[in-house]
């Protein structure tokens, strides 16, 4: 319940000075208790997140830090220049399935290749392209998966805890700078030569081991990336 609630604000549904609704309300409808209600609101109010105002009620403060590992599921790190975090919009231009390759299999801690959903993806801010990734998904941790592009939830990590139980409790990140390749000039609309950041991620369940590759390549022109862990 925590994470959801915690969604909502770190990805602007809710923004600061938002007052949330009573709790009987998100109780109806997260389909949930008011106990279980009460308590995430309580944890995010000690976090910071949110504020008990008498006569106003719960309020969203923004004072929240932007990436915790409460906020795993809304993962995205670029921020403007003024370091304000950007909202983005993720589009999807292709899935595949196929077998994993000797890296792939290897950064996923397979035995030997497996069948996976190969995603790509797009993220615009404010209609800007500015970042592209590639996220590796072992197909026999998520039967039924959709396979269209459309049908591809935009937060796939709150998706893979929601519909599969995969908690994702820890990331393992890559950073480097390369000059930007043919697909990072024509989806990031780049004049080469170019330089891009590349990330290269491993994420683990609770029990450490490697369920998702997602390898991101953005552009840092008119943004920063900022890795803030508290």
């Amino acid at each position: 319940m925590y994470e959801q609630i915690a969604a909502r604000i770190d990805t602007g549904i809710w923004p600061a000075g938002t007052v949330l609704p009573s709790e009987t309300a998100l109780a109806q409808e997260f389909r949930v208790s008011v106990g279980t209600i009460r308590r995430a609101l309580g944890e995010l109010t000690a976090g910071g997140a949110l504020s008990r105002r008498r006569k106003t009620g719960t309020v969203v403060t923004g004072r929240t830090p932007r990436h915790s590992l409460r906020f795993i599921y809304n993962y995205f790190r670029l921020h403007s220049r003024s370091g304000e975090l950007q909202n983005s919009t993720p589009s999807v231009l292709g899935i595949t399935q196929r077998l994993s390759t000797p890296a792939e299999s290897d950064r996923l801690a397979l035995s030997e290749p497996a069948m996976i959903h190969e995603i790509r993806r797009l993220r615009s801010v404010g209609g800007r392209a500015v970042m592209h990734e590639t996220v590796i998904l072992p197909m026999s941790l998520v039967p039924g998966f959709p396979t269209t592009p459309e049908a591809v939830p935009q937060l796939i990590y709150q998706a893979l805890w929601h519909d599969y139980g995969l908690k994702i409790s820890a990331i393992r990140e890559q950073v480097e700078a390369e000059l930007a390749n043919e697909d990072d000039i024509a989806l990031l609309g780049l004049t080469a030569p170019a330089a891009v950041l590349v990330l290269q991620e491993v994420a683990y369940d609770e029990m450490a081991q490697p369920i998702l590759l997602n390898d991101h390549r953005a552009c840092t022109r008119d943004d920063v990336y900022i890795n803030e862990i508290q």
